[in-house]
This record gives C-alpha cells, sequence and structure tokens, in this order.
C-alpha cells in the first residue's frame, strides 16, 4: 500500500488521480487532499477517501467546510496548512496537481520530508528548477513526471544515460489555432480558446495550449528534468496526439511513447514507477489513426513559444518573469482584461523590463515573481 497526498485534488490532474486510486484500493491510500473553492467537491473526496488532512487555501472557505463534515478529517488553511498536507509522516509520494507557481513552496517542503514528487505542476520547474533538482539530489528524492510529454521522454529513457541523449523531442497538438495566423486571432472568442482539440483540461492550461506557453514552460521543464542543454530540445507540433514526445540518442535512434490522448498512463505511471499495472484505457489502434503528421511551430502566430525559449537563453531570473507574467496575463484574459492577442504583448514586455539575476533561494524567487506583478498590475 502506497501512501499518497495529493495538491490540487479538485482539479484535472487532481481528480483523475482519484480515480485511479478507486481502481487500485488495495495499492493507494490518499492521506492528504487540498483545494481552494471547490469545496462542495472536496466534502465528497473527503467522505469517500478519509484522508487525515484537508488544505483549503482560502480560510473562509476552510470554515465553510469544516463546518459541513463530521469526519476525522483535520481541515487546515493558508500556504501553512498546504505545507502541512504534504508533510505527514506516512505519505510515500506527493502529486503536485495544483496549477501555478503556488506548488514551489509545498514541492521544496516535500522535499525537505523526503517525500518523492509526482510532478504535474511544470510551473515549478521553471520557476525552481535548479534550486528544486538540487534538493531533490541533495535528499535522495525521485522526481516523477506526469505531464504526457515529460512521462513520455521519462520512459523513453529508461535504461539509457542522459549522456547518450542527442536530442529531446517535445511534441505539441497545435492547440485550437492550430494553421491559423496572427490576423486570425485577433479576434477569437473564449470559447474558441477553450476548446482544445484532444485534451480535457483547466481554463489556464487550455488557454496556454492555444498560445503554445504550455509547450514554452515544458520546454524549460525538460531542461531541468533531464538535465538537457536548450539546444539539446526540439518543438514539433504533431496535431493526432499520440507520440506524446521521443527521444533521439546519439547512435541515432529515436525512441518514442505513443498512446490516445489520455492522463491515466502518465499518473499512473509515477504513482507506481518502476512498476507498471494494467487499466482500462484502450489499446492504441494504429491502423485506426491511419496517419501520423509533424511539422514545425509557427513561432510567428504563436510568439509565447519564442518568449520561453528566449528566457530559457537568458537564464537565471528570466523563466520566473516569463511564468509570473503568463499566469497574470491569462488571469487578465479570463477575466475579459485583455484580448488573446495581447497575452504575448504583455509577458514580453515585461521581460524587456527585468535585469536578471542570480537565484539561489527560494526568497530570491518569490521577489523576483513579486517583482514581476507588481510591474504589471501597476501599468
Amino acid at each position: 500500500m502506497k501512501n499518497i497526498s495529493i495538491i490540487g485534488s479538485t482539479g484535472s490532474i487532481g481528480t483523475q488521480t482519484l480515480n485511479i486510486v478507486r481502481l487500485n484500493p488495495d495499492k493507494l491510500k490518499v492521506l492528504a487532499i487540498s483545494g481552494n473553492s471547490n469545496i462542495a467537491l472536496l466534502e465528497k473526496q473527503i467522505l469517500e477517501f478519509n484522508p487525515k488532512i484537508c488544505a483549503v487555501m482560502d480560510a473562509e472557505n476552510a470554515a465553510r467546510l469544516k463546518a459541513r463534515i463530521s469526519t476525522k478529517t483535520k481541515i487546515v488553511s493558508g500556504m501553512q496548512g498546504l505545507l502541512e498536507s504534504v508533510c505527514l509522516q506516512d505519505i510515500e509520494i506527493v502529486v503536485t496537481a495544483i496549477s501555478g507557481m503556488i506548488g514551489l513552496q509545498p514541492t521544496l517542503e516535500a522535499i525537505k520530508h523526503k517525500k518523492n514528487i509526482a510532478l504535474a505542476n511544470k510551473e515549478t520547474l521553471v520557476a525552481g528548477g535548479s534550486l528544486v533538482m538540487n534538493m531533490a539530489k541533495e535528499y535522495g528524492v525521485c522526481i516523477l513526471p506526469v505531464d504526457s510529454e515529460h512521462s513520455a521522454i521519462f520512459q523513453a529513457m529508461q535504461g539509457n544515460q542522459t549522456t547518450a541523449v542527442k536530442k529531446i523531442i517535445l511534441t505539441a497538438s497545435g492547440g485550437p489555432f492550430r494553421g491559423k495566423k496572427r490576423i486570425d486571432l485577433l479576434q477569437v472568442s473564449r470559447q474558441d480558446v477553450l476548446k482544445h482539440p484532444n485534451w480535457h483540461m483547466g481554463e489556464k492550461i487550455t488557454v496556454d495550449s492555444a498560445t503554445l506557453m504550455n509547450k514554452g514552460l515544458e520546454a524549460i521543464e525538460a531542461r531541468w528534468l533531464f538535465d538537457v542543454s536548450m539546444d539539446q530540445i526540439e518543438v514539433v507540433v504533431h496535431p493526432q496526439s499520440i507520440v506524446h514526445s521521443a527521444v533521439e540518442f546519439i547512435d541515432r535512434s529515436v525512441i518514442a511513447q505513443m498512446g490516445y490522448p489520455d492522463m491515466t498512463l502518465p499518473i499512473q505511471y509515477a504513482l507506481f514507477y518502476p512498476e507498471r499495472i494494467s487499466n482500462l484505457t484502450p489499446s492504441l489502434d494504429l491502423t485506426a489513426i491511419g496517419n501520423l503528421t509533424f511539422e514545425k511551430p509557427d513561432l510567428d502566430t504563436f510568439p509565447c513559444l519564442a518568449l520561453a525559449f528566449e528566457a530559457m537563453s537568458i537564464g537565471k531570473s528570466m523563466p520566473i518573469v516569463l511564468n509570473k507574467a503568463n499566469e497574470i496575463a491569462v488571469e487578465l484574459y479570463l477575466k475579459n482584461r485583455i484580448a488573446f492577442v495581447e497575452i504575448p504583448q504583455l509577458i514580453g514586455d515585461v521581460m524587456s523590463k527585468h535585469s536578471p539575476i542570480d537565484i539561489g533561494c527560494l526568497d530570491d524567487i518569490l521577489n523576483v515573481s513579486a517583482w514581476t506583478e507588481k510591474n504589471i498590475r501597476n501599468n
């Protein structure tokens, strides 16, 4: 029996993780969950899985939840509560399914308590890659990728040394606007933006997929996860989303991982690694699919991807600025404060104002993040 904590249990990855728990009640036990505003769902999860602790970021929502339940589950709130939810003694692995850079602190705290990390929060490595990976090495903690692309790379690299890797090939669906030009994006509707052709995800990551920023963030994440240089990462648009990513080795062999667009496998693989177990996902039928196509990304139409590679090239604190600026830009877009095409403009503007600094600790990251937010919101 493996004891797990899920931060972000009400989101897409969190609820799918709980589906895997339901199918494997003899193998997985949920000791902690967390959420923010979906109190009704948290209540249902508490009643079904009986965790020892439930963290709710908003204190008022935490009080509301506490008044609604009669179980022994401890209700905590704020960042301190979130940190508590990843540190219980018996927890073996923490699923970081929370969205945004808020996932960084609980990830670092879990590592300090020698909990393995099933990482679905790419912003953690975008903002704190060096800090997180060095700390994981220091405490002997495994960082197991949950993103489908990074899971594919992780699987492809099994049995091979990092020194044998020539190139990582990150595949992207192209999002809902593949083949469009910038002029076509001037009047796109919110419904169009949030209608991903292949995946069902939360709003933030769906917007990131539409701008291709998601792939840029994944490129930075891959740089840290697999200890490769920026020049070893290539993004390829693959609209069928069957090849989840691939690795080219120095002998020119390419190993790819394939499957239908379904998060069950990457979540499950991280939870049970190195063991593989069966699931209810349908077998891949290549004859039914027929064709798999690949193309280069259009950086003129989707400048967010270019901005991400620019931030990775500059290094130091620039990826933190990129990440926080994108979080705020997407928030403003979803609140109808800016247009879709203004997202990369806002990110590029704040990046141009930033003088990169070396990052040595969590406070450095938080300070740069605060600087970024101040520069955006005060304009």
